[in-house]
């Protein structure tokens, strides 16, 4: 037995279902631990297949190919410290979540997730088999006990490895992203190491998939809940854990303690992160979106300039009658600031020649919603047939208070394979639009400064779908909106709740009915980042035909 350990934790970034892409990442890290003189390398939960993978972890050939890989990486890391990796198990018929130990050529051991997260975007209940609560594994050093993900936010299985001999806490995780959650993650992981006097190492996952986004931010503590080391959000990194034996048991070096961000940027690196990863994972290389000169397509446009380069990021303004020459200047002016190509497309000849096809039915009849969503219908398929010519994915780019009560015309503007602010209320959408053009990181690959210009912020919303059009005419301020929505949907409340805090009655139950009808257009809609414990899709799953009303 040894007197000091080091353990290289990874957090990286897999892709679900590049079982041989993710083993080389594991390999990657396991020979830059070799080389630091590492006694162990670990990589988070799930990390062979990426995570989460939904149902297709219950296809019988996507597991054995998994056991597999991780049996192939076991043989490849022969000399050499212990990898310790997550990807399933199946003992008999029951699969399991699990966490493996590779050393000398063999999988020397293996724990299995005893607690299911069965809430939120999780369903692994449905998916898993809960596992027995296992002892920790032996090493030269310290013995290590391995909570994976949930089973560390309860006191039961920490305690149990402690109890049976653990002498350090190794949790990997597949935590995603929402915001402010590092706070909650480490008030819990502190309560662990009160509770159990043991060192506790917290390594979480990194990257997007689909809506989720892995934030990374993995950290180690010592007994009593001191900070040993913080490793960087959004952000790949590669870390040393030196331990040693002390009178008093193990205990942690002191190590880098990245500088956590305020949550604007984290939001803002979580949305970029999101669009960068959600590309690279399928394929595509370069984007397109509508600019219209407003405030939503202006903050798309630089997530995506950010994540991809501007030379990557095409803009179409697609111009009707009342369109006006402001919107023209503001979204020629925001395109030239980031980089970006701007191209123009009238719809004024296709709305004529489709008003003309229908006037025979239409005739006698007042114009109404109709015709404006002919114009969003139409920049929906100029925009689609651009995107299938070009090879250029559409970004949609409604923000959450649009999504939430439907203002939004599907088969329009809700077009498109992604969108970064769909989890990103309006006025939040204002706040981080000055945010970026007063701050810029080395993450960012579109231009310093400001590049969403000042008119496009300050200037009242409008769909510029009828003359002198503003949202307030079909929607309360915005301030007003948010708040009664962010009651309604984020915190479940009731309509006497939102009353109580000064609403309007009539206004909250036009709201709570715009949420409810607006449920067939979320059905249909493009993914996009997931910001919030209540995000549209996985967090909050209502159905489409309801007549339920609060009567509050």
């Amino acid at each position: 037995m040894t007197d000091t350990f080091r353990i290289t934790i990874a957090q990286l970034n897999p892709t679900v279902g590049d079982l041989s892409g993710n083993a080389e990442l594991a390999f990657g890290a396991w020979e830059q631990g070799k080389a630091a003189g590492a006694d162990l390398v670990a990589l988070p939960e799930m990390f062979i297949t990426g995570y989460q993978t939904q149902d297709m972890i219950r296809r019988a050939g996507f597991i054995l190919d998994a056991v597999a890989e991780i049996e192939a990486l076991a043989r490849r890391c022969a000399d050499g410290p212990t990898l310790a990796i997550g990807g399933p198990a199946l003992d008999g018929v029951r699969l399991h979540n699990s966490y493996y130990m590779l050393k000398g050529g063999a999988v020397i051991g293996r724990a299995d997730k005893h607690f299911l997260p069965n809430f939120n975007v999780f369903d692994e209940v449905r998916l898993f088999n809960r596992g027995e609560i296992q002892g920790p594994f032996a090493t030269t050093g310290p013995r290590i006990g391995t909570p994976i993900c949930e089973d560390a936010w309860y006191p039961d299985v920490a305690e149990a490895q402690v109890e049976s001999g653990a002498e350090v806490l190794l949790v990997p995780n597949g935590s995603p992203y929402f915001r402010d959650k590092f706070d909650v993650r480490l008030n819990n992981m502190v309560a662990r190491v009160v509770e159990n006097d043991v060192p506790l190492i917290y390594l979480n996952l990194l990257g997007a998939q689909d809506d989720q986004v892995f934030d990374g931010g993995s950290f180690v503590l010592n007994p009593g809940g001191q900070l040993a080391m913080q490793l960087p959000v959004f952000e790949d990194a590669i870390a040393h854990v030196d331990l040693e034996r002390t009178d008093d048991g193990w205990r942690v070096l002191d190590g880098a303690k990245a500088h956590l961000p305020e949550s604007l940027e984290q939001d803002y690196h979580a949305m970029v992160l999101s669009l960068r990863d959600y590309c690279r994972k399928t394929g595509f290389k370069k984007v397109l979106l509508g600019l219209s000169g407003g405030v939503d397509s202006a903050i798309v446009a630089t997530i995506a300039a950010d994540a991809l380069g501007p030379e990557n990021v095409r803009c179409v303004m697609l111009p009707s009658e009342y369109t006006s020459q402001a919107s023209l200047d503001d979204a020629a002016a925001c395109a030239h600031a980031l980089g970006c190509k701007l191209d123009t497309v009238s719809i004024k000849e296709p709305v004529r020649a489709v008003d003309h096809a229908l006037a025979h039915l239409f005739d006698g009849l007042d114009a109404d919603l109709t015709e404006e969503n002919i114009q969003s219908r139409l920049r929906g398929l100029l925009l689609m047939a651009q995107s299938n010519k070009f090879g250029e994915m559409l970004l949609t780019t409604g923000n959450k208070s649009e999504v939430a009560v439907g203002y939004a015309t599907i088969y329009g503007d809700m077009s498109g394979g992604y969108n970064p602010i769909k989890d990103l209320y309006k006025t939040r959408v204002f706040d981080i639009c000055r945010w970026r053009n007063a701050n810029h990181r080395p993450w960012m690959m579109a231009p310093a400064g400001e590049v969403i210009p000042v008119a496009i912020i300050d200037k009242p919303p409008s769909a510029e779908l009828r003359p002198d059009q503003k949202d307030e005419d079909s929607l309360p301020p915005y301030p007003v909106l948010d708040d009664i929505l962010f009651r309604l949907v984020d915190e479940e409340q009731s309509v006497a709740d939102c009353v109580a805090a000064g609403h309007d009655r009539a206004v909250v139950k036009k709201i709570e009915h715009l949420i409810y009808i607006s449920e067939y257009k979320r059905f249909q809609s493009a993914p996009g980042t997931r910001l919030s414990k209540r995000a549209f899709w996985l967090d909050r799953r209502y159905p489409i035909v309801n007549r339920w009303r609060d009567k509050s």
